[in-house]
């Protein structure tokens, strides 16, 4: 039956778990006009933890409690409240005592909220000192209707109450509390002074704006900010992850390294205790890790949905283009040969397409051929060659372009009578591009060098970055330029790039040139670094220059035409003497034109190289971050997948290693035939993705009440069989059996987790919300009950008081040895030194039992109680 409410409990958290990380989009304006968008959580942390999560941990012992009093006859039994203070005592020594010792030798682990711990441990501590209040103080033996109401309302008062703590409201926001140890004598030292938040932030959420205080903020500037910080250290550290395992695992594929990432991320996240709960749960009935099946069903169906092909929707239409669409040519080359292509649709078919040439700063007839006619591809022929004539002059000239066309596409086909007939419809049409751009360089002067653009940017996985230089408005000798590499944000000398400097040769006719630069690959997530390429002054090589310049009349210059023997002219400088002369607008023009002619600079001296992340990278980054969601490791989508889970067997093995999918164990094998009826039965139960969580969340407490009446029942006649009384029962052995999946939830919380909260920070407030709901609920329906018939809802105090005194008093040795372990020689509640470990088990261990025993003595009498 055990197995059964622990089964039933793992889908109850799973439902929970799904609530609570339910997201929701908000919108913050800074001071600065500046606008964020982030997701924050619907469910404040700890709002939940002790809330749904307090209720999920200990929903048997809260509905065995109202259940055996509404089984009774509305009077009061003892199986459910000693449950309670005997699941309680279990929590607070036994659970704490195993986290203590189960952390590696030298390692440590502090409470993290440690405001929020204080606050729930004294709630917890009053909790069962207000039960010892009712029961032998304010009305001895009986318990009044204010009292069980008042015992159900301290409950939200104890979930505000850390709420305000943990928020830092009301007089938390004039008192900002900051706990650390004190170095003389392990005291606990308090301070006081809270940062300076903007004092007032716009805040626009779900589309309505609020004007807020920024010490009154519930999901504002700083909780945002800290939001973004969180997202942005969870990428970094995931890509950091990825670069490692690369380098540890050269040989796996992308595949295997995303399971492993994914993970080793989940492992390491900070988890609720929902899903601790659902893990051990999972791994005692033979279920399996939840992480390492999670991890390996994520990068299955990430390969598979990267593998997809693309169909074009025009296979049965043929596209004419030209393939590319951008020439560049020399004015010297003659002609230029276009290249027009016929992609898809009917290849056995004719296809004929007109082409026509058009003027741009190009003229036809004096810088090329007007050129107009067909191209006709007859069947099986996908390319074709347009020639346009370039006509060579002597003048000096700016680069200059024409266009040519692609009209009228046609299919021609041959009927009975060899007719031709023309189809204009939707079997040939024009593609993209069906204008293409001739560029004629002159080549009559030296050139001009520039970048073909001012930035760049390039991925610092490229590896050899490559630039291109080019020479426009003409081509003529053979010319050097110069170029350096200079730092900006990135760094060189192989930290972010290799420091490059060389020397660009162009030949005559020659129009492109690369410049070549390394870039390092870091593998970072998030990065934006820049450098610069420079191109120095270029100048003419000496064994390769064959021209010049000669003055033929006032300010008139041609090109001087012979390159291997140079016509006998004396060779000036185009810009000596020629400043004090007027010149005409013409005359202007064309000095303008001539000294262009010595090789010059262009418009882009300076590149400026912007090194950005991976795209590869950070898309893997990005998709590993969507998948570690812990609702969606627990969670289930649909009833198939909950009934295939039901009758599947996997390795509990909890190592960190995800390299290989290991066999199930002789002990996987045989909790999962204990526990296979109650996987099946329970597989019934809504999944997780309905209605949010919430329909599961109603069907499970609903079974768990329904197990729980039948353990109490069992329960009693087990004490009845063996000769024990309920109470004893109820503190040993119910106890125990419903404890038991928080113990081994507990264990793998305190070894995974980086903070203690998850592990012994969630038992107090389990403890305190017991009492708060399982007295309040139960005795609050029984006194009322009770009062309608006229009569008292009587309790005896004996063996119950007892047993609460003997708790609170050990729960404070509990808490106060706990405070004592953060000074520095322990440094945390959980772990430090082999010996003060070792010493604090056995404390608590002892407590457990001294109290198991006393307890069962009083409840004999062979001791005096209450």
């Amino acid at each position: 039956m055990f197995l059964g409410v622990s089964i039933i409990a793992d889908r109850f958290m799973a439902s929970i778990e799904v609530i609570t990380s339910q997201e929701r989009k908000i919108t913050i304006k800074k001071p600065n006009g500046e606008k964020i968008t982030t997701t924050v959580r619907v469910w404040n942390e700890t709002v939940s933890n002790l809330t749904l999560m307090a209720l999920g941990s200990s929903a048997p012992e809260i509905l065995l409690s109202v259940v055996e009093v509404c089984g009774h006859n509305f009077d009061a039994g003892e199986l459910g409240p000693n449950t309670i203070v005997g699941s309680a005592a279990f929590n607070m020594f036994v659970i704490i005592g195993l986290c203590v010792s189960v952390i590696p030798n030298g390692e440590t682990r502090k409470v993290k909220h440690l405001r929020v711990f204080f606050v729930t441990a004294t709630w917890s501590v009053f909790a069962y000192t207000w039960l010892y209040l009712i029961l032998a103080v304010f009305s001895p033996g009986v318990v009044e209707i204010w009292e069980g109401l008042l015992t159900l309302f301290f409950f939200p008062f104890c979930v505000g109450f850390a709420y305000v703590a943990d928020r830092r409201l009301l007089f938390y926001k004039y008192v900002y509390k900051r706990y650390r140890a004190g170095k003389q004598k392990g005291m606990i030292i308090e301070t006081e002074g809270e940062p300076e938040l903007p004092s007032k932030v716009d805040i626009e959420m779900d589309g309505k704006m609020l004007n807020s205080h920024g010490d009154e903020l519930l999901d504002g500037e700083a909780g945002c900010e800290g939001k973004e910080m969180d997202e942005e250290e969870v990428r970094r550290e995931l890509a950091r992850i990825l670069k490692e395992l690369k380098q540890k695992h050269p040989e796996k594929e992308m595949e295997q390294l995303m399971e492993l990432a994914n993970y080793q991320v989940l492992s390491q996240q900070q988890k609720s205790r929902a899903f601790y709960r659902c893990q051990a749960t999972r791994i005692m009935t033979g279920a399996g890790n939840v992480l390492k099946k999670h991890a390996a069903d994520q990068a299955k169906r990430a390969t598979q949905h990267d593998i997809c092909s693309e169909i074009s929707i025009n296979n049965f239409s043929s596209k004419v283009f030209f393939d590319p669409g951008n020439y560049q040519c020399l004015e010297n080359c003659g002609s230029v040969a276009l290249n027009v292509v016929r992609r898809g649709g009917d290849l056995t078919s004719t296809v004929c397409v007109d082409y026509r040439t058009e003027d741009g700063t190009a003229n036809a007839g004096s810088d090329y051929q007007l050129t107009e006619g067909t191209v006709v591809f007859k069947p099986g022929e996908t390319e074709k060659e347009i020639r346009i004539d370039i006509i060579d002059d002597d003048i000096f000239e700016e680069d200059e372009h024409f266009l040519v066309h692609l009209t009228n596409v046609r299919v021609i086909s041959v009927g009975a009578n060899d007719d031709r007939t023309n189809h204009t419809d939707s079997l040939a049409g024009l593609g993209l591009p069906y204008t293409a751009t001739v560029t004629i360089f002159d080549d009559d002067h030296a050139g001009i060098f520039t970048f073909e653009e001012p930035v760049v940017t390039v991925s610092e996985s490229v590896g050899v970055m490559e630039v291109k230089v080019t020479r426009n408005s003409g081509a003529r000798g053979v010319v050097v330029v110069p170029y350096k590499t200079i730092e900006g944000t990135a760094k060189g000398g192989g930290e972010d790039f290799e420091d490059t400097h060389g020397v660009l040769e162009f030949d005559n006719d020659e129009i492109v040139k690369t410049i070549s630069v390394r870039i390092i690959d870091h593998e970072e997530y998030d990065k934006k670094a820049n450098f610069y390429v420079e191109l120095q002054e270029p100048c003419w090589d000496r064994r390769g220059w064959t021209g010049g310049f000669v003055q033929t009349g006032r300010d008139v210059y041609r090109k001087v035409q012979g390159r291997d023997r140079p016509a006998p002219s004396s060779i000036i400088s185009i810009t000596d003497g020629m400043c004090d002369e007027v010149l005409t607008k013409k005359e202007k023009e064309e000095r303008r034109i001539a000294e262009m002619g010595r090789p010059t600079l262009g418009e882009h001296v300076r590149l400026e190289v912007i090194i950005e992340e991976s795209y590869e990278f950070k898309n893997t980054v990005d998709k590993l971050i969507k998948k570690t969601n812990l609702a969606l490791v627990i969670g289930t989508n649909s009833w198939r997948e909950q009934f295939v889970e039901a009758i599947t067997v996997s390795s509990g093995d909890d190592d960190d290693e995800c390299d290989e999918e290991k066999m199930p164990s002789c002990f996987d094998y045989v909790m999962h035939f204990l526990t296979v009826f109650w996987k099946l039965l329970f597989a019934f139960v809504p999944p997780t993705d309905y209605w949010n969580g919430w329909a599961c969340f109603v069907v499970s407490i609903f079974v768990i009440g329904l197990l729980t009446a039948i353990i109490g029942d069992l329960a009693s006649h087990f004490g009845c069989t063996v000769g024990l009384k309920d109470s004893v029962t109820a503190v040993v052995f119910v106890a125990l059996g419903t404890s038991v999946p928080d113990t081994f939830a507990s264990k793998v919380a305190a070894i995974q987790d980086q903070y203690a909260d998850a592990s012994i920070g969630n038992v107090t407030g389990s403890n305190a919300v017991n009492v708060f709901l399982g007295i309040g609920v139960a005795w609050s329906i029984a006194a009322i009950y009770h009062y309608s018939k006229g009569e008292e809802f009587k309790v005896d105090p004996g063996t119950l008081a007892f047993s609460v005194t003997l708790f609170t008093i050990f729960a404070f040795i509990c808490i106060a040895v706990l405070i004592y372990r953060r000074r520095p020689a322990i440094g945390g509640e959980l772990g430090g030194p082999r010996i003060p470990k070792i010493l604090t088990s056995c404390l608590f261990f002892s407590l457990w039992l001294m109290y198991i025993i006393f307890s069962s003595l009083e409840a004999y009498c062979h001791i005096k109680g209450f």
